[in-house]
């Protein structure tokens, strides 16, 4: 099975392929059937232009499995096409399942992926790579926790070998073992498997393994930047700076953000060790911290007691999470809400990057599909607090954690009480595990924005969203907000307008603001937007009743401004406030 690190896209264009797409997902953990909207309503994902939807997965590096023409796909991503070795796979796959065509991303995988869709569909596979029919298999494309010196000589090697050159295997390659290379003892030409730095040799092909843990016991001392001087430690120890694996450093220097570039900007795992005695020992050197940490046979290699920089070599590549732990992080996203096609990708990258899913059920059934590996920890929804500090809790033990609210986290939603979390630890003992996590709040589509578009343009001057719950503040408080609201003229979005607890407050509401509106102030009443039966409607204040609204609709009260009007020859009614004002 092709090792992936991002779930593969599979995209169809209408309801003929939804079969063939539903076998190929199986194939893929995470993977998502990404539909034509208005053609396919049961996708997982809609976009609403091929071409347009194609580039942006493209361009985040996504595998794309699209069932159409290949014609179609090629068309679509040639403006993007520059780096070989950077490509995703692509693969056109036809609607019947009756062929399966790699594209592009020869160096990452797609002749694989084709064998296993074939393989699935009972088709051969068309693929045409010349290594790939020769030999049975891409040379230039070694498994996961190995990466190729050059490209470019990758190239002319194989060059060689496709025209007749022989070439031996040293080191160990047991993914060539069922490769039907020309091998001879007494080639001249080798394949060399090696965590020391290939030199520029024209007659080998060097693979190295990313087997090589980089220890720093601190990010600010010699000169040059810490991915500087790594580079520089490791030339000295001849060691090839693609065979890096780990950056590995105490636990104290978590929130180090030096550390963070350094491991971006060498491609590296960044990790920390787990033994507090080494944390609080202001001496120790960085060999020491690499030996106390690592549980996997290595080589540690010649550093002064003090070095603040030392290497260690494993016998084989190094999977990350067996040295030491990562850095916890906690996403705060919205879901928007709640078509798929809205939620923005960063949400969705948190969900699929996330190791824990934690938030009220609805939302996280939402959320979901999840895979396997991923812990989901729903919760009732009045437990925010709670929520936000086990999220803090998971984190900090070196988990990634998406907590997930709908609509935008920061509008009346966890993002506040995360913080507000965060805030409180500062007087407590978790406060520096804590401060540790790497925290970002992802926005979302908020139900206000989404029931706006639906109707046009109700928020397009000043607007303010007001919560009509007494849950967390008092009745007082609202009314005196809705009063200086209405007296100000400014759209109004009601958020939590009506319950079976609260029956009586949005009339409440309503008397206040009829004092200062007009009885013909335009009215929008969105329910459920974004979800499947939503209704949209627009009134006026004297006709709305609280008997037209529930928990689930947003209520936007317009200002003197705000207009509806149906274009000329369409049934359709838009609502916009203008921008200027009289």
């Amino acid at each position: 099975m092709a090792r992936l690190t991002t779930p593969p896209a599979i995209v169809i264009l209408g309801v003929g392929a939804r079969d063939t797409a539903r076998r190929v997902q199986s194939l893929y953990d995470g993977a998502q059937v990404h539909g034509l909207q208005g053609r396919v309503a049961d996708a997982d994902v809609a976009y609403t232009e091929l071409n347009a939807h194609l580039r942006e997965l493209y361009a985040s590096g996504t595998p794309i499995i699209a069932l159409c023409a290949a014609g179609i796909v090629i068309r679509c991503v040639a403006p993007l096409l520059a780096n070989k070795g950077a490509e995703p796979p692509v693969l056109a796959v036809a609607e019947d399942g009756s062929a399966v065509v790699p594209l592009l991303g020869g160096l990452s995988g797609v002749n694989s992926m084709a064998r296993e869709i074939a393989a699935a569909l009972d088709v051969p596979p068309a693929i045409t790579t010349s290594g790939e029919l020769r030999f049975g298999a891409c040379v230039l494309n070694p498994p996961d926790g190995y990466t190729l010196a050059s490209l470019d000589q990758g190239k002319r090697f194989v060059s060689d070998l496709l025209a007749g050159e022989a070439t031996r295997i040293e080191g160990d390659a047991p993914w060539l073992d069922g490769v039907q290379l020309p091998l001879a003892d007494d080639a001249q030409r080798a394949i060399r498997v090696t965590p020391l730095a290939w030199h520029g040799a024209t007659d080998e092909l060097v693979i190295h393994p990313r087997s090589v843990v980089v220890g720093v016991r601190a990010t600010g001392s010699g000169a040059g930047s810490l991915p500087q001087r790594i580079r520089e430690a490791a030339q000295t120890h001849g060691l090839a700076a693609q065979a890096l694996a780990v950056l590995l450093a105490p636990a104290t220097l978590t929130g180090d953000p030096a550390l963070r570039q350094a491991a971006d900007e060498l491609q590296v795992a960044l990790r920390f060790t787990t033994d507090s005695s080494l944390d609080h020992d202001a001496d120790h050197s960085a060999a020491r911290m690499l030996s106390q940490t690592l549980r996997v046979p290595h080589k540690a290699l010649d550093a002064p007691g003090d070095a603040p920089i030392a290497f260690a070599v494993a016998q084989a590549p190094l999977d990350p999470a067996t040295v030491g732990r990562a850095r916890g992080k906690l996403s705060v996203i919205g879901l928007g809400p709640g078509d798929a096609s809205l939620m923005v990708p960063a949400a969705r990258a948190a969900l699929t990057q996330a190791t824990d899913i934690l938030g009220y059920e609805t939302y996280v059934k939402m959320a979901g599909p999840f895979r396997a590996d991923q812990r989901v920890h729903g919760t009732d929804n009045r437990e925010e607090m709670q929520r936000a500090r086990h999220a803090f809790e998971l984190a900090s033990a070196g988990r990634h954690v998406a907590m997930v609210s709908s609509g935008d986290p920061g509008v009346f939603a966890m993002a506040a009480a995360v913080l507000e979390a965060l805030d409180g630890a500062r007087e407590e003992t978790q406060h520096a595990a804590w401060s540790a996590v790497e925290l970002e709040i992802v926005p979302g589509v908020s139900a206000a924005l989404a029931t706006a578009a639906q109707a046009g343009a109700p928020l397009g001057h000043d607007f303010c969203m007001l919560s009509l719950s007494d849950n967390l503040k008092p009745w007082s408080i609202i009314e005196k907000r809705l009063r200086h609201a209405a007296e100000a003229d400014l759209v109004m979005a009601f958020y939590n307008p009506i319950s079976r607890a609260r029956p009586w407050q949005l009339d409440k509401a309503l008397d206040i603001v009829r004092e200062y509106r007009a009885p013909a102030t335009t009215v929008v009443l969105g329910r459920d937007i974004g979800r499947p039966g939503a209704t949209l409607k627009t009134t006026t204040l004297a006709g709305l009743k609280s008997a037209d609204v529930d928990m689930r609709t947003m209520v936007i009260i317009g200002s003197s401004t705000t207009r509806a009007f149906k274009p000329a020859g369409s049934g359709r009614e838009w609502v916009y406030t203008p921008r200027w004002y009289e």
